[in-house]
């Protein structure tokens, strides 16, 4: 409920707080062994145990000092918080904003505690060809990305100043455009294996950043330049077909349907951000095929009955989902 400020009648308020409960009955009876709020009791079986995040050791017990789940590996014993800040991990999938073009290097905003790097040397250059930066490269640096230019990149560690890198070394990594740029809490994104989504009945790209920014954007064909480039050696009449003036593919504007699409999805996943809902792909294409079933505006979906609906959804979609176990 946190973060929703719209005006529900008394009938929708008394709906919504039934889905809620259902929901959070769910959840309890699933890790009732396991949540923890402040100042709870841990059990701990072994004296040399290990305590870690989110435990504090007062006299003989171990207490939690957070509100989260007990989580054991091995010896050690921490509490993982249910609402917590962004952590970066080693191959995250993240988006950022560059938000400083400096040498040889663009600063990126990522909804950290500080901001992260992209070397020059860390991303494909816009030829396809691998070699090294010179200070050519180096001087056409804003041809690539320039301030608020929004970006997709994956984690590639953290160096001894304990500032952030990141690397671009991919074609489905780089620069996000003719799309729109929404931002939830990181802890309703979970990692998987899947960041990248391509919704070919929508011709929609989503994209799921681990730091809580997500991308939603018309679908662009990844092109890999060196395949390009061996057909066109490979083909003189490729190659010269390809250098006729006007025969290159010049950016158009985003088609309507499209435009739609962007927007109603984009919606779907501020109504789950508000209710609390982790956000993942099944969700967000039930909550549109609801929003398109019931035959609504795409900004009729910000409104108070539909944020009742598609909690009554997720409430009776868990419930199925339980009887068939």
């Amino acid at each position: 409920m946190r973060g929703i400020q719209l005006s529900f009648s008394n009938t929708q308020k008394l709906r919504l707080e039934k889905a809620l409960a259902q929901l959070e009955s769910f959840s309890s009876k699933l890790n009732s062994n396991a949540t923890v709020i402040v100042a709870d009791k841990i059990p701990v079986d072994e004296d040399a145990a290990l305590k870690g995040h989110g435990t504090l050791e007062m006299g003989n017990d171990v207490v939690a000092s957070v509100c989260g789940v007990v989580e054991r590996v091995n010896k050690l014993v921490y509490v993982r918080p249910l609402r917590a800040r962004y952590k970066p991990e080693i191959g995250d999938i993240i988006v950022g904003r560059v938000i400083e073009v400096a040498p040889k290097r663009w600063r990126l905003e990522i909804n950290f505690s500080q901001d992260a790097v992209l070397m020059l040397s860390s991303m494909n250059l816009p030829d396809g060809i691998q070699r090294r930066r010179t200070a050519v490269d180096e001087l056409n640096m804003r041809s690539i990305f320039v301030e608020n230019d929004v970006i997709c990149a994956e984690v590639r560690g953290f160096q001894h100043d304990g500032s952030l890198h990141l690397q671009a070394r991919s074609q489905k990594y780089g620069k996000l455009e003719r799309g729109k740029l929404l931002k939830i809490p990181p802890y309703l994104v979970k990692r998987r294996k899947q960041h990248f989504h391509h919704l070919d009945q929508y011709g929609v790209d989503l994209i799921f950043g681990c730091n809580g920014l997500i991308w939603v954007g018309e679908h662009i064909d990844v092109k890999d330049v060196m395949v390009e480039d061996q057909v066109n050696k490979s083909d003189p009449q490729n190659t010269h077909s390809s250098s006729l003036p006007g025969s290159s593919e010049e950016p158009t504007d985003t088609p309507l349907e499209i435009r739609q699409y962007i927007c109603r999805i984009a919606n779907a996943i501020t109504v789950f951000s508000a209710l609390g809902f982790m956000v993942n792909l099944d969700s967000i294409m039930e909550t549109v095929t609801l929003s398109l079933s019931l035959n609504l505006g795409v900004h009729e979906m910000l409104e108070a009955e539909f944020h009742v609906r598609v909690a009554e959804q997720e409430a009776e979609r868990r419930s199925t989902s339980k009887r068939r176990r």
